[in-house]
């Protein structure tokens, strides 16, 4: 729950990366913030100087080629932006793969879609600012529905002046807009020329071809000559867009009322 409407924060913007100030179990630390992580990550060493206790044994799968082991934890508190999230069920696993890989630094935690679920939060990534908003504040900007696929949040996008289809809102994708192998061979994409690049991020490194689109329309606004990477996992959504083309919109997210409003920055 928003235990009180705190002013701005200061969002930490690292290349195409987002950190917010966080306590876990009253521990501080900064985390990545990650509205398409579906529940918050610690890091195991982190996870113990935090007090949280034994849990479940799971197989965790992400972006990356494989899986990870993980253990899920009940009744973790997160508090950030002035937001008290009181019962938490976070996964803890070792972060240090992902931390150096692509974030080149140790990573305590990645605080997921918890925090968007308890409120609406206010974005500026060029701005370096975020804030949660009462549920009462007029949004500025175009008013898009979300729709949950695979449990994260996806918005509509048009690739190439083709109909709208879903895509993933992902404030943890800090590189390129993955389109889904699926998709990618619906609209010719596989044959197209390519260059092969690393990605990946729990479930450790994967190579992908990345394309380029000749556009991507969101809220409106329209994207010219946009680097794209297939993602060849079976359960990829058609797209998954980050931070890359989100920065450029201050954005206001509502989970609970399922809608984000994007307004262009100038």
């Amino acid at each position: 729950m928003i235990a009180s409407l705190a002013l701005a924060t200061a969002l930490t913007v690292r290349g195409d990366r987002l950190y917010i100030p966080a306590q876990i179990n009253g521990i501080a630390t900064e985390a990545v913030l990650d509205s398409a992580a579906e529940v918050t990550v610690l890091d195991d060493e982190f996870a113990d100087r935090a007090g949280a206790g034994e849990g479940k044994a799971v197989t965790a799968r992400g972006s990356g080629a494989g899986e990870a082991k993980a253990r899920l934890v009940e009744g973790v508190r997160l508090e950030a932006l002035g937001v008290d999230v009181p019962n938490v069920t976070a996964a803890v696993m070792d972060l240090d793969d992902v931390g150096q890989r692509l974030f080149g630094r140790k990573l305590d935690a990645i605080v997921g879609r918890e925090l968007f679920d308890a409120g609406r939060l206010a974005i500026d990534i060029n701005g370096g600012t975020i804030q949660a908003l009462p549920a009462a504040a007029k949004p500025k900007g175009t008013k898009l529905p979300l729709q949950t696929f695979h449990g994260n949040e996806t918005i509509p996008v048009s690739i190439e002046g083709g109909p709208p289809v879903r895509a993933e809102f992902d404030l943890g994708n800090g590189s390129d807009v993955l389109i889904g192998q699926a998709y990618a061979k619906r609209l010719g994409l596989l044959d197209r020329e390519h260059v092969h690049e690393e990605g990946g991020g729990i479930g450790g490194a994967v190579r992908r071809k990345v394309v380029t689109l000749k556009s991507v329309r969101i809220a409106g606004v329209t994207f010219r000559n946009v680097r794209a990477a297939i993602a060849e996992q079976p359960n990829a959504a058609d797209v998954n867009v980050g931070v890359k083309l989100l920065r450029r919109f201050r954005i206001v997210t509502d989970f609970p009322q399922k809608a984000v409003w994007l307004q262009p920055r100038r």
